[in-house]
Protein backbone atom coordinates (compact mmCIF):
# COMPACT_ATOMS: atom_id res chain seq x y z
CA UNK A 1 0.00 0.00 0.00
CA UNK A 2 1.15 3.47 -0.75
CA UNK A 3 2.22 6.01 1.45
CA UNK A 4 -0.44 8.14 0.06
CA UNK A 5 -3.22 5.63 0.95
CA UNK A 6 -1.96 4.65 4.33
CA UNK A 7 -1.83 8.11 5.55
CA UNK A 8 -5.52 8.51 4.12
CA UNK A 9 -6.76 5.80 5.62
CA UNK A 10 -5.31 6.87 9.42
CA UNK A 11 -7.19 10.20 8.67
CA UNK A 12 -9.92 8.32 7.95
CA UNK A 13 -9.48 6.46 11.28
CA UNK A 14 -8.25 9.48 13.16
CA UNK A 15 -11.76 11.47 11.80
CA UNK A 16 -14.35 8.69 12.72
CA UNK A 17 -12.37 8.74 16.61
CA UNK A 18 -13.07 12.56 16.85
CA UNK A 19 -16.74 12.51 15.79
CA UNK A 20 -17.45 8.82 17.52
CA UNK A 21 -16.62 11.24 20.93
CA UNK A 22 -19.93 13.43 20.19
CA UNK A 23 -22.00 10.20 18.75
CA UNK A 24 -24.59 7.58 20.19
CA UNK A 25 -26.38 4.79 19.84
CA UNK A 26 -29.94 5.01 20.48
CA UNK A 27 -32.55 2.12 20.97
CA UNK A 28 -35.82 1.75 21.96
CA UNK A 29 -36.59 -2.05 21.11
CA UNK A 30 -34.43 -5.84 22.51
CA UNK A 31 -32.20 -5.52 19.48
CA UNK A 32 -31.05 -3.16 17.04
CA UNK A 33 -30.42 0.91 16.91
CA UNK A 34 -29.57 3.53 15.13
CA UNK A 35 -27.26 6.49 16.08
CA UNK A 36 -27.95 10.12 17.15
CA UNK A 37 -25.17 13.27 17.64
CA UNK A 38 -24.77 15.25 21.17
CA UNK A 39 -25.64 18.16 19.54
CA UNK A 40 -25.79 20.31 22.16
CA UNK A 41 -25.29 19.38 26.00
CA UNK A 42 -27.81 17.52 27.55
CA UNK A 43 -29.60 17.35 23.97
CA UNK A 44 -29.34 14.76 20.97
CA UNK A 45 -30.37 14.28 17.62
CA UNK A 46 -31.39 11.59 15.52
CA UNK A 47 -33.60 10.65 12.35
CA UNK A 48 -37.09 10.81 13.51
CA UNK A 49 -38.07 7.40 11.33
CA UNK A 50 -35.48 5.39 13.07
CA UNK A 51 -37.24 6.38 16.78
CA UNK A 52 -39.98 3.42 16.94
CA UNK A 53 -41.71 4.84 19.82
CA UNK A 54 -41.75 8.11 21.94
CA UNK A 55 -41.11 6.13 25.55
CA UNK A 56 -38.66 4.11 27.24
CA UNK A 57 -35.74 5.29 25.00
CA UNK A 58 -32.37 4.48 26.09
CA UNK A 59 -28.86 5.53 24.70
CA UNK A 60 -25.50 4.31 24.63
CA UNK A 61 -22.92 6.91 25.17
CA UNK A 62 -19.30 7.00 23.52
CA UNK A 63 -18.17 5.90 26.83
CA UNK A 64 -19.88 3.15 27.48
CA UNK A 65 -22.84 3.84 29.64
CA UNK A 66 -26.83 2.99 28.77
CA UNK A 67 -28.56 6.30 29.95
CA UNK A 68 -32.33 7.04 29.27
CA UNK A 69 -33.17 9.99 27.42
CA UNK A 70 -36.89 11.59 26.94
CA UNK A 71 -38.65 12.46 23.29
CA UNK A 72 -38.02 16.80 23.24
CA UNK A 73 -40.22 16.61 19.97
CA UNK A 74 -40.25 15.27 16.82
CA UNK A 75 -40.09 16.39 12.94
CA UNK A 76 -41.89 13.94 10.64
CA UNK A 77 -40.77 16.64 7.65
CA UNK A 78 -37.38 17.09 8.61
CA UNK A 79 -37.15 13.57 9.39
CA UNK A 80 -35.16 15.28 12.89
CA UNK A 81 -36.30 13.93 16.69
CA UNK A 82 -34.76 15.87 19.83
CA UNK A 83 -34.20 13.95 22.99
CA UNK A 84 -32.91 15.38 26.01
CA UNK A 85 -30.18 13.34 27.84
CA UNK A 86 -28.17 14.87 31.38
CA UNK A 87 -25.78 12.57 31.01
CA UNK A 88 -25.03 13.48 27.35
CA UNK A 89 -21.96 15.60 27.78
CA UNK A 90 -19.74 16.07 24.74
CA UNK A 91 -21.69 17.70 22.52
CA UNK A 92 -20.18 18.89 18.43
CA UNK A 93 -17.44 20.98 18.61
CA UNK A 94 -17.92 22.66 15.37
CA UNK A 95 -20.15 22.88 12.24
CA UNK A 96 -19.37 23.08 8.66
CA UNK A 97 -20.01 26.16 6.25
CA UNK A 98 -22.22 24.29 4.29
CA UNK A 99 -22.83 26.68 1.79
CA UNK A 100 -18.85 25.67 0.66
CA UNK A 101 -19.88 22.25 -0.01
CA UNK A 102 -19.51 20.81 -3.41
CA UNK A 103 -20.20 17.99 -5.33
CA UNK A 104 -16.99 15.44 -4.84
CA UNK A 105 -16.42 16.62 -1.64
CA UNK A 106 -15.57 13.58 0.88
CA UNK A 107 -17.70 13.17 3.64
CA UNK A 108 -18.08 10.60 6.46
CA UNK A 109 -20.83 9.39 7.87
CA UNK A 110 -19.97 8.46 11.61
CA UNK A 111 -22.65 6.46 13.98
CA UNK A 112 -22.53 4.45 16.77
CA UNK A 113 -24.23 0.80 17.32
CA UNK A 114 -25.21 -0.07 20.66
CA UNK A 115 -22.96 -3.24 21.02
CA UNK A 116 -19.71 -2.44 19.04
CA UNK A 117 -18.88 0.89 19.34
CA UNK A 118 -18.49 2.94 16.61
CA UNK A 119 -19.19 2.93 12.44
CA UNK A 120 -18.05 4.99 9.26
CA UNK A 121 -19.23 5.01 5.92
CA UNK A 122 -17.59 6.88 3.70
CA UNK A 123 -18.75 8.33 0.22
CA UNK A 124 -18.94 11.55 -1.59
CA UNK A 125 -21.03 14.54 -2.00
CA UNK A 126 -23.12 13.84 -5.18
CA UNK A 127 -25.28 16.33 -5.43
CA UNK A 128 -25.39 20.40 -3.67
CA UNK A 129 -28.33 22.42 -4.58
CA UNK A 130 -28.84 25.82 -3.05
CA UNK A 131 -32.35 25.44 -1.58
CA UNK A 132 -34.69 22.22 -2.74
CA UNK A 133 -38.22 20.75 -0.41
CA UNK A 134 -38.91 17.62 -0.20
CA UNK A 135 -42.24 15.76 -0.29
CA UNK A 136 -42.68 16.09 3.09
CA UNK A 137 -42.70 20.16 2.34
CA UNK A 138 -39.28 20.99 4.39
CA UNK A 139 -37.34 23.25 2.40
CA UNK A 140 -33.14 22.02 3.19
CA UNK A 141 -30.86 25.01 2.59
CA UNK A 142 -28.71 23.69 1.06
CA UNK A 143 -30.14 20.08 -0.11
CA UNK A 144 -26.86 18.13 0.02
CA UNK A 145 -27.16 14.58 -0.84
CA UNK A 146 -24.25 12.07 -0.73
CA UNK A 147 -23.14 8.71 -2.23
CA UNK A 148 -23.13 6.57 0.73
CA UNK A 149 -23.63 3.24 1.60
CA UNK A 150 -26.24 4.10 4.57
CA UNK A 151 -26.51 0.86 7.26
CA UNK A 152 -29.48 1.18 9.85
CA UNK A 153 -27.34 1.39 12.88
CA UNK A 154 -25.74 4.77 10.65
CA UNK A 155 -29.05 6.47 10.50
CA UNK A 156 -28.92 9.40 12.41
CA UNK A 157 -25.17 9.51 12.61
CA UNK A 158 -23.15 12.79 11.93
CA UNK A 159 -22.04 13.69 8.36
CA UNK A 160 -18.67 15.27 8.80
CA UNK A 161 -16.29 16.99 6.24
CA UNK A 162 -12.61 16.51 5.58
CA UNK A 163 -12.19 19.00 8.07
CA UNK A 164 -13.87 16.58 10.66
CA UNK A 165 -16.47 19.35 10.89
CA UNK A 166 -19.75 18.39 11.35
CA UNK A 167 -22.29 19.21 7.88
CA UNK A 168 -25.69 17.78 9.67
CA UNK A 169 -27.57 14.02 10.42
CA UNK A 170 -27.83 11.60 8.35
CA UNK A 171 -30.58 10.34 6.77
CA UNK A 172 -31.71 7.98 3.76
CA UNK A 173 -35.73 9.08 4.10
CA UNK A 174 -35.24 11.96 1.43
CA UNK A 175 -32.79 10.32 -1.44
CA UNK A 176 -34.00 7.81 -4.23
CA UNK A 177 -30.63 6.46 -3.29
CA UNK A 178 -27.41 6.86 -0.63
CA UNK A 179 -28.34 9.45 1.70
CA UNK A 180 -28.76 13.35 2.55
CA UNK A 181 -27.20 15.30 5.36
CA UNK A 182 -29.85 17.52 6.96
CA UNK A 183 -27.83 20.52 6.83
CA UNK A 184 -26.58 22.01 10.35
CA UNK A 185 -28.78 25.69 10.08
CA UNK A 186 -32.01 23.31 9.48
CA UNK A 187 -30.81 21.18 12.49
CA UNK A 188 -30.75 24.20 14.65
CA UNK A 189 -33.71 25.57 13.77
CA UNK A 190 -36.09 22.05 14.61
CA UNK A 191 -33.88 22.23 18.06
CA UNK A 192 -34.74 25.36 18.62
CA UNK A 193 -38.06 24.97 18.45
CA UNK A 194 -38.59 21.36 19.77
CA UNK A 195 -37.08 22.49 22.91
CA UNK A 196 -39.45 25.76 23.49
CA UNK A 197 -42.66 23.79 22.39
CA UNK A 198 -41.97 20.47 22.11
CA UNK A 199 -43.35 20.09 17.96
CA UNK A 200 -43.15 22.25 14.91
CA UNK A 201 -46.13 24.44 13.67
CA UNK A 202 -47.96 23.56 10.86
CA UNK A 203 -50.47 25.56 9.06
CA UNK A 204 -53.75 24.13 7.51
CA UNK A 205 -56.54 25.45 5.28
CA UNK A 206 -58.99 23.16 6.39
CA UNK A 207 -59.69 21.58 2.60
CA UNK A 208 -59.10 18.06 1.15
CA UNK A 209 -57.05 18.00 -1.98
CA UNK A 210 -56.44 15.93 -4.91
CA UNK A 211 -53.94 16.31 -7.99
CA UNK A 212 -56.47 16.84 -11.30
CA UNK A 213 -55.10 16.83 -15.15
CA UNK A 214 -56.88 19.86 -16.64
CA UNK A 215 -58.76 19.64 -20.05
CA UNK A 216 -56.48 21.67 -22.72
CA UNK A 217 -59.51 24.31 -22.85
CA UNK A 218 -59.65 24.95 -20.14
CA UNK A 219 -55.64 25.64 -19.73
CA UNK A 220 -56.33 27.80 -23.25
CA UNK A 221 -58.67 29.93 -21.52
CA UNK A 222 -56.46 30.44 -18.30
CA UNK A 223 -53.57 31.03 -20.68
CA UNK A 224 -51.68 28.69 -18.72
CA UNK A 225 -49.07 26.30 -19.75
CA UNK A 226 -48.75 23.86 -16.69
CA UNK A 227 -51.13 20.78 -17.08
CA UNK A 228 -52.34 20.27 -13.84
CA UNK A 229 -53.53 21.33 -10.49
CA UNK A 230 -55.47 20.48 -7.47
CA UNK A 231 -59.13 19.87 -6.59
CA UNK A 232 -60.67 20.39 -3.33
CA UNK A 233 -62.95 17.20 -2.64
CA UNK A 234 -63.48 18.35 1.12
CA UNK A 235 -63.90 21.57 2.84
CA UNK A 236 -63.61 21.36 7.23
CA UNK A 237 -66.46 23.12 8.67
CA UNK A 238 -65.52 26.92 9.90
CA UNK A 239 -61.65 25.90 8.27
CA UNK A 240 -59.68 28.94 7.04
CA UNK A 241 -60.63 27.64 3.84
CA UNK A 242 -64.41 27.58 4.37
CA UNK A 243 -64.24 30.76 5.97
CA UNK A 244 -62.73 32.35 2.68
CA UNK A 245 -65.54 30.82 0.18
CA UNK A 246 -63.59 28.08 -1.09
CA UNK A 247 -65.90 24.82 -1.94
CA UNK A 248 -66.32 21.30 -3.09
CA UNK A 249 -64.92 21.21 -6.52
CA UNK A 250 -63.14 24.32 -6.79
CA UNK A 251 -59.36 23.99 -8.38
CA UNK A 252 -56.71 25.72 -7.24
CA UNK A 253 -54.46 26.88 -10.04
CA UNK A 254 -52.10 29.07 -7.75
CA UNK A 255 -51.59 29.75 -3.91
CA UNK A 256 -49.54 32.53 -2.22
CA UNK A 257 -48.14 33.43 -5.84
CA UNK A 258 -47.16 30.20 -6.67
CA UNK A 259 -48.63 27.54 -9.90
CA UNK A 260 -50.15 24.83 -8.13
CA UNK A 261 -49.56 21.60 -10.38
CA UNK A 262 -48.86 19.33 -7.31
CA UNK A 263 -49.89 19.35 -3.26
CA UNK A 264 -46.54 20.06 -2.10
CA UNK A 265 -46.99 23.32 -3.86
CA UNK A 266 -49.45 24.19 -1.58
CA UNK A 267 -47.56 22.47 1.27
CA UNK A 268 -44.93 24.46 0.73
CA UNK A 269 -46.64 27.32 1.74
CA UNK A 270 -47.58 26.36 5.46
CA UNK A 271 -44.66 26.77 7.52
CA UNK A 272 -44.83 27.97 10.61
CA UNK A 273 -44.08 31.55 9.89
CA UNK A 274 -47.26 31.78 7.36
CA UNK A 275 -49.77 30.75 10.53
CA UNK A 276 -52.50 33.88 10.82
CA UNK A 277 -51.32 35.45 7.30
CA UNK A 278 -53.78 36.19 4.44
CA UNK A 279 -52.64 33.91 1.23
CA UNK A 280 -54.28 34.65 -1.84
CA UNK A 281 -55.39 31.97 -3.99
CA UNK A 282 -56.75 31.73 -7.51
CA UNK A 283 -59.02 29.06 -8.73
CA UNK A 284 -61.70 27.77 -11.22
CA UNK A 285 -65.42 27.50 -10.44
CA UNK A 286 -67.65 26.60 -12.83
CA UNK A 287 -64.90 27.43 -16.22
CA UNK A 288 -64.31 30.83 -14.69
CA UNK A 289 -61.03 31.89 -12.79
CA UNK A 290 -61.26 33.42 -9.22
CA UNK A 291 -59.66 34.83 -6.50
CA UNK A 292 -59.79 34.73 -2.79
CA UNK A 293 -57.54 35.04 0.28
CA UNK A 294 -56.94 32.84 2.87
CA UNK A 295 -55.78 33.37 6.91
CA UNK A 296 -53.62 30.12 7.42
CA UNK A 297 -55.02 28.36 10.47
CA UNK A 298 -52.71 26.41 12.86
CA UNK A 299 -52.85 22.35 12.45
CA UNK A 300 -53.92 21.16 15.91
CA UNK A 301 -50.78 19.33 17.31
CA UNK A 302 -51.26 15.72 16.49
CA UNK A 303 -53.39 16.36 13.39
CA UNK A 304 -52.41 14.72 10.05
Amino acid sequence: MSAELIALSNALAQATDRAAAHTVAVHTEARGSSSGVVWRNGVIVTAEHALRRDEEIQVTLPDGRVVAAALAGRDSSTDLAVLRCAEAASPIAETAEVSLIQPGCLALVVGRTRASGPVAALGAVSLVAPERRTWTGAAFAPYVRLDVGLQPTAVGGAVIDAHGRVIGIATPRFAHFGAIAVPAPTVNRVVDTLLQKGRIPRGYLGVGLQPVRLPDALRQTLQRSEKAAAIVLDVEPEGPAHKAGIVIGDIFVAFAGHPVTRLEDIHAQLAAESIGKPLPVKFVRGGALQEASIVVGERAHGAD
